[in-house]
């Protein structure tokens, strides 16, 4: 069984292609600069060179069809047609409160995504794209809709709601939502393993850091917090977004500047974070290399960043009251060492003690990593994360009738058997 996961951004399409029964990547790639001009595709196949062309992209749609011509190329293609592909698992950025588990998708659960579309604007409406198109090119084969919101859904009111007015919750559904689902579920539950403990008996901080970043606090195995909120611009500093700030800046700069609110939150998402404070870069090897170099500006950023990392850390360390392991995923959790040493350098007090040279040699290529000390009270893992996997999974749950939600639901991953470590092995080697 070979199932395609899609992964649309507002700006870019990644995919998978994953054979279920040999537990195998069979290709991946993302589709970069969609409707924005300039737009390539990236095809990676193992054991062999990685394919790259130009391709105009001015829709998401168009892009799934640069998807398809790609995967049945006569040579750098893996499958002869499409009908070989026997399912698709769509990442959908927010469902609400409509949505709280992965779900074969319908005419109603469409119609459903696209009634909370104005919580996430610039990324539901390329999902349904992406999704809409893809039902057209694959009309038999059942399509999956993941969400990133639904794994915060167990988050309690006294975490999602915001103290303004009632009535935002109850008219338009104002609340904290949290993004990275699939992410924070995957890193949980192979930190779970890694304890050599239930999930229900962990407790962790999540870190996903990457262009975006979101943490996540997970008490017994669920979340129970997390940064990110209504939108994904609240929560740390990133690459483009600013994280938390006073409210009030906004009209107040709207008043001193002119600008109108659209204007303002364009410049909150996408002209803010390390780009607003360097003036130049959003990449963290960009920064850290300006940095080290003596960029005034660069080094202010990553002080910031830090900063923000650690304190939140010691957030959640208060509301969790006992924690088994903190978890750095995503690209920049991956493998800015840097950027991790800083985050928890003076957090011994509290149990927290890294290995500085362990850490210094941990990069996403290392795989699942410790680089706390054998000391360390609390743990500190690297751990790749494998959202398509999650997908995947998830997908083949529910075309086999064995998915519920992803709180029960037995991931392959989530065992330390011998069959489950194989996969998480495979994917590492062929990823």
């Amino acid at each position: 069984m070979k199932i395609l996961a899609l992964n649309c951004g507002s700006s870019s399409l990644k995919y998978q292609l994953y054979n279920w029964d040999k537990k195998t990547v069979i290709a991946k790639g993302v589709v970069e600069r969609v409707t924005i001009g300039d737009s390539f595709i990236v095809h990676e196949v193992p054991g062999r060179e990685n394919y790259r062309k130009k391709y105009d992209c001015p829709t998401h749609e168009t892009a799934i069809h640069l998807i398809v011509k790609t995967l049945t190329h006569a040579t750098h293609g893996v499958v002869t047609d499409m009908s070989q592909i026997s399912a698709v698992g769509h990442r959908v950025v927010h469902g609400g409160e409509k949505f709280t588990c992965s779900v074969l998708i319908n005419d109603k659960v469409i119609e459903g995504i696209k009634e909370v579309q104005h919580l996430a604007p610039l990324h539901n409406p390329a999902n349904i794209s992406g999704i809409e198109a893809a039902q057209v090119i694959l009309p038999n084969a059942p399509h999956v809709a993941i969400f990133d919101t639904a794994f915060h859904q167990s988050m309690p009111e006294k975490a999602y709601l915001y103290p303004v007015p009632y009535e935002w919750y109850e008219k338009h559904g104002v609340r904290r939502y949290g993004f990275h689902g699939t992410s924070h579920l995957y890193v949980s539950k192979r930190a779970a393993v890694l304890l050599g403990k239930p999930q229900k008996d962990c407790n962790l901080i999540t870190m996903h850091i990457g262009n975006g970043v979101s943490h996540c606090a997970i008490q017994s195995g669920i979340s129970v917090d997390t940064t990110m909120g209504l939108t994904p611009l609240e929560g740390a500093v990133m690459g483009t977004r600013c994280g938390d700030i006073d409210p009030a800046i906004p009209a107040f700069i709207m008043e001193q500047e002119g600008h109108s609110a659209k204007s303002i939150d364009s410049i909150l998402n996408k002209k803010s974070g390390l780009l607003g404070i360097t003036g130049k870069y959003t990449d963290r090897r960009d920064v850290i290399d300006w940095a080290e170099a003596g960029d005034e500006r660069c080094q202010l950023a990553l002080e910031i960043e830090s900063y923000r990392l650690k304190k939140q850390v010691g957030a959640y360390l208060a509301a969790l009251g006992r924690v088994d392991a903190i978890v750095f995923t995503a690209g920049v959790g991956e493998n800015a060492s840097l950027i991790r040493q800083k985050a928890l350098e003076g957090l011994e007090s509290l149990g927290i003690e890294l290995d500085i040279e362990k850490n210094k040699k941990t990069f996403t290529k290392s795989g699942e990593t410790l680089i706390s000390t054998a000391q360390s009270k609390i743990k500190v893992f690297v751990i790749p994360t494998d959202e398509e996997l999650v997908f995947t999974e998830d997908v083949v749950g529910i075309l086999e009738g064995t998915y519920s939600d992803h709180l029960t639901f037995p991931y392959t991953f989530s065992s330390n058997d011998t069959e489950s470590e194989e996969v998480v092995q495979s994917q590492r080697l062929t990823a």
